[in-house]
């Protein structure tokens, strides 16, 4: 492992990790834990955190990661639905937020911290710091060599069949569930897809993904026990992409928004750059279109097209993925959502091997991914290695897995409604196969409807494209059963910002700018040309986006819009905005709206607005549209 601190990379061997792993377990032993406890985990990514994570599975304990950027009265309800009895977090922050929510979690007995200031002066009756656990521990091993014989029989007695996990999921229908991963599930998966990317102790990768989410559990914590390989922690969520950069990883996972807000990044960049780097970059960018993803494919591709992106390789792509931090990337995924295909091929066309998977949390993670030299923006991939996958008759995906979750924790009927009979788990998405065998995940299945006319309705899909944009951060289609499609769009601040300052246009705040006229026009432009691109997609077209408006706020998780996975809670979003959903469908052309907001310390506020309605261009369809057959 490695981790950033004070600007310095500190690194541990696996012998390191081991020794303070088994210190650790050795402490919360002492602490009273033991098998079958739930013990929670709230922080970034920090090595005594995955440490703590280990450790309780040392000693046949459960833990139960939390997001770190949960309110308190969240981070209450995992404590309290998980009966959890011991909590590891990170700060005085996660430290507070236990403490102010205790008449709820009368059940948690210890609290232990990693990072000791600001906590000098607490009551430390159930206070405890990892560092002194570790220090007391190191002190019995040395004095009694029963201490740590005592460990290893805890090892030993863990089995294959014991839950070793419990991931809460991010909640985009109703609220979080439990689910309880087993060992032996969670290593086969790992193994099989360690395997298929050919991962070895050679490779390294950037931890910064939310502990609590499946993807990090996954492919840093349980892929690097399989395969050996480093995982670095960046010194914190601010200077991840400059350790990024210091790093150079081999594997890297990032989620589309991810993807997104670099990409945004770099956009408004070369708008500040001289108008001759400005033309060198559109030029090259476009040879990459054209040819980087047949190169990269290993498909036939003339002479002169290999020396023209040869050349862009060192002018733009390489200078660029260095900047990025993409240097020395091997193998890269991206999922927890859709992803636009011109984003996914932007970074393709560079010359980085991306791939996407699609999964969940059941799965532990995998259910289908990409091979190297077949991968389409269009689809998620095949099968993953030992996965079984079916459509159903209402066109839901559903599949078997060597990871799949055993139960939702005391949910024994939404357990049973997960599965089907024969033992496979419903995802509750959309989707189908392609004549070579690749999945295409069209929406969640709920989402998925039909227009007045039958045209066909996904919502995602309409988002994604919308948010390739980088002036466009989040999207929200609504259109089922409706007359045709309407959205609410929130403006990207930096980058709508930088290109206010550079037009001499003035603004205080984030709800002056969304509205001001200038920014609704280049909106309209924008989704214009999305509506351009759907009059061709055979499955789309009648789906073109006659009505939007730009929000007066930016959607928030701690105003319950958005997962702590920052995916959008879109039925959530209709019923808190119905007053503008409304207007959006009456001929309104403006609507006003008022919208309760949680502040950073948790205090409450409201903002007031008048929000402007447009009307959309929409073009002939070029195809005729196809109403699909999907419950």
């Amino acid at each position: 492992m490695r981790c950033k601190d004070r600007g310095i990379w500190q690194t541990w061997t696996w012998e390191d990790v081991y020794e303070n792993v088994s210190l650790f377990a050795y402490g919360l032993k002492a602490l009273g834990v033991a098998r079958g406890d739930k013990i929670a985990i709230a922080g970034a990514n920090r090595p005594r955190l995955y440490w703590a994570i280990c450790a309780a599975q040392m000693l046949g304990a459960v833990p139960v990661p939390v997001y770190a950027d949960a309110v308190a009265s969240e981070l209450a309800y995992v404590l309290q639905n998980a009966d959890v009895r011991i909590a590891i977090v990170q700060d005085q922050e996660q430290v507070d937020k236990l403490l102010g929510e205790s008449e709820q979690l009368g059940q948690l007995q210890q609290i232990v911290y990693d990072e000791e200031r600001g906590l000098e002066d607490y009551d430390h009756t159930r206070l405890h710091a990892i560092s002194a656990l570790i220090a007391e521990s190191r002190d019995i091993f040395a004095g009694e060599p029963g201490a740590r014989a005592a460990i290893e029989a805890e090892i030993d007695a863990g089995g294959g069949g014991d839950i070793s996990i419990m991931l809460y999921t991010s909640g985009t229908t109703g609220r979080s569930k439990g689910v309880m991963l087993s060992a032996g599930g969670c290593i086969s998966a790992a193994t099989d897809t360690v395997a298929f990317d050919k991962l070895t102790e050679a490779d390294e990768t950037l931890a910064y993904l939310p502990l609590a989410w499946v993807g990090d559990h996954y492919l840093n914590y349980a892929q690097s026990f399989v395969a050996g390989f480093c995982m670095a922690c960046p010194e914190s969520a601010e200077t991840a992409q400059q350790d990024l950069r210091e790093i150079g990883p081999t594997f890297y996972f990032a989620p589309p928004r991810v993807f997104e807000s670099l990409l945004t990044r770099v956009m408004i960049r070369m708008e500040d750059a001289s108008a001759p780097k400005r033309w060198l970059f559109r030029h090259f960018i476009d040879v990459a279109r054209q040819w980087g993803e047949k190169i990269l494919n290993g498909k036939q591709v003339p002479l002169h097209a290999r020396l023209h992106y040869g050349l862009g390789k060192i002018l733009i792509y390489a200078p660029l993925l260095n900047v990025l931090g993409f240097s020395r990337i091997r193998v890269a995924y991206t999922a927890g959502e859709a992803i636009g295909s011109d984003l996914f091929s932007f970074y393709r066309s560079l010359g980085m091997n991306l791939k996407q998977l699609y999964g969940q949390t059941e799965a532990f993670l995998y259910v289908t991914c990409q091979k190297d030299g077949d991968i389409r923006s269009e689809t998620v991939g095949p099968p993953a290695p030992n996965v079984d996958i079916r459509i159903a008759d209402s066109g839901e995906v559903q599949f078997r897995s060597p990871g799949m979750f055993v139960a939702y924790y005391k949910e024994d009927a939404k357990t049973a409604e997960a599965m089907t009979q024969d033992g496979y788990v419903k995802t509750g998405d959309a989707g189908i196969f392609d004549t070579d065998g690749h999945l295409r995940i069209i929406d969640r299945a709920a989402d998925v409807g039909k227009l007045d006319d039958g045209s066909l309705f996904a919502p995602k899909y309409i988002e994604n494209k919308l948010k390739f944009f980088p002036n466009i951060k989040e999207a929200v289609g609504f259109g089922h059963d409706r007359a045709f499609v309407a959205a609410m769009l929130n403006i990207d601040l930096t980058a709508v910002g930088n290109w206010a300052e550079r037009n001499n246009i003035s603004y205080g705040s984030y709800q002056e700018l969304a509205g001001h006229p200038q920014v609704y026009e280049m909106i309209a432009d924008h989704v214009a040309s999305v509506n351009e691109s759907l009059s061709r997609d055979r499955f789309m077209a009648g789906a073109q986006i006659r009505r939007f408006l730009i929000l007066h706020k930016e959607l928030d998780a701690d105003d319950g819009e958005l997962t702590r996975t920052q995916k959008v809670r879109r039925s959530f979003v209709g019923e808190r905005y119905a007053p503008l959903v409304e207007a959006l469908y009456n001929g309104s052309e403006e609507a006003d709206i008022s919208t309760e907001v949680t502040f950073e310390d948790g205090r409450k506020g409201v903002i007031a607005a008048r929000v402007k309605i447009r009307d959309a261009r929409t073009f002939a369809v070029e195809a005729a549209p196809v109403a699909e057959q999907v419950a």
